[in-house]
């Protein structure tokens, strides 16, 4: 996919921190239960840890019980990008910002009780997070 945000990794590595980096260009994922917007509640919006691109909304979020923040679904469809991941050896669907390309996490259709069914489930570190007033 062509990205909109497009550095080299040099550039990456130079702006986002260690822990940043390993999740949001290397796919890696952060503990579980560790994350700084786990139990957020305020109303707000979650943008892209690296390029701030607009992600989810905190009326979509809900407490799966996962140990990383979830949502029922991305502001728009196009916000997101779904990309088959075998990495495991399982089938899994990553999901990436669609503006820079960055790893946020996983979806999965186990959101039972949500209006869609799904749960994103999306590593803190990923997100930045916004209120409203």
């Amino acid at each position: 996919m062509d990205y909109e945000v497009k550095k080299s990794d040099a550039e990456w590595r130079e702006e986002l921190s260690p822990e940043k980096y390993a999740v949001l260009r290397g796919a890696a994922t952060e503990r579980a239960w560790t994350g700084e917007l786990l139990d957020e509640a305020r109303s707000g919006v979650y943008t892209c840890g690296a390029c701030n691109a607009e992600l989810f909304k905190s009326g979509t979020k809900f407490d799966s019980g996962c140990g990383w923040p979830s949502f029922y679904e991305s502001v728009r469809p196009e916000a997101v990008q779904l990309i088959e991941d075998r990495s495991l050896g399982v089938v899994r669907t990553e999901v990436r910002c669609a503006n820079c390309g960055s790893h946020l996490g996983h979806v999965f259709d186990d959101g039972f009780g949500t209006p869609t069914g799904d749960r994103y489930c999306m590593n803190s570190i990923s997100l930045n997070f916004t209120p409203v007033e």
